[in-house]
């Protein structure tokens, strides 16, 4: 039977990194590469997708319903939101995932089944982590972890990366995922910045907020705060300064390490690390879009 190599890009650091290490490492693999398209993401995803495009040689393919999905004015995500009752997805209610992530690579990786062949799924969990990717349902596919068998961790990311000339994505200076532009797992200096570097898109999400409370749900991008409420600016100066409080701390606890631990290389301990900087909880995250 024949096998059928996939691996998903989000234009995240990881799965990124991931695409390289396989073409650079592994090329007779056949690796057939995806990005599920919300339509929603940032520019900074697509342009960087156009660049790592470019360094693989080959196409990525593009998977989304937003021609089929449109319906006038309205988005795919709002045609969507529509459908769910004009609730925002929440972390308990991670609708956004399901239909504009999952489906969509379900119905495009169902064509290689039904050609008669076995799907291997490529998955960018790292060495470093403690957490399980995407399982498919169906027998006929397969995930593997090749950083894990590897043993490639962060810093070997970071090194891959750069060694490829391709470097982190842009969005990384001011935001610590990839994914939607108003992903409710963005933390409040990550709103802040959104509404600096992107201010129409902040504006866009505080629409979908609206229609939303305006139809009862629960949710709110933000716990317990409107995006109103956020960007208010008392309430902007107090985010900025819990953030550099959250910094300062983070540098002292580095120091403290590094202290109890000469031999330590103050290189892997540095403040660059976005995850830490942001104080990402990687087992709350939604690992179909931010790797």
């Amino acid at each position: 039977m024949n096998t059928s190599h996939v691996l998903g890009l989000s234009g995240g650091k990881d799965s990124s990194a991931l695409a390289i290490y396989m073409k650079d490492n592994y090329p007779d693999l056949d690796i057939k590469y995806f990005f599920t398209d919300t339509g929603e993401e940032l520019k900074e995803v697509y342009d960087y997708l156009d660049k790592l495009e470019a360094y693989l040689g080959k196409p990525i393919a593009r998977l989304n319903q937003i021609d089929e999905m449109r319906q006038g004015s309205k988005t795919q995500f709002e045609k969507f939101m529509h459908r769910y009752n004009n609730f925002l997805p929440s972390a308990t209610a991670r609708w956004c995932t399901i239909e504009m992530k999952l489906k969509p690579f379900e119905k495009w990786v169902q064509q290689f089944i039904n050609s008669g062949s076995n799907v291997i799924s490529y998955v960018a969990i790292r060495a470093d982590e403690k957490r399980l990717g995407y399982k498919s349902t169906n027998d006929s596919i397969a995930v593997k972890f090749p950083f894990v068998d590897d043993n490639i961790d962060k810093e070997k990311v970071s090194n891959i990366l750069d060694e490829s000339g391709l470097g982190l994505p842009g969005y990384y200076k001011w935001r610590s995922r990839s994914g939607c532009s108003f992903c409710f797992f963005q933390q409040k200096i990550e709103w802040v910045r959104l509404s600096e570097e992107h201010p129409e898109l902040f504006k866009r999400a505080q629409r979908l907020e609206k229609t939303a409370l305006d139809n009862d749900s629960p949710f709110t991008w933000v716990q317990k705060e409107t995006l109103g409420d956020l960007i208010k600016p008392e309430r902007v100066k107090k985010i900025k300064e819990d953030f550099k409080i959250r910094l300062e701390r983070e540098r002292k606890n580095k120091q403290k390490r590094l202290s109890r631990n000469p031999f330590l290389d103050q290189d892997k301990i540095k403040l660059s690390d976005i995850e830490e900087v942001y104080g990402d909880d990687i087992s709350s995250s939604c690992l179909v879009c931010h790797k």
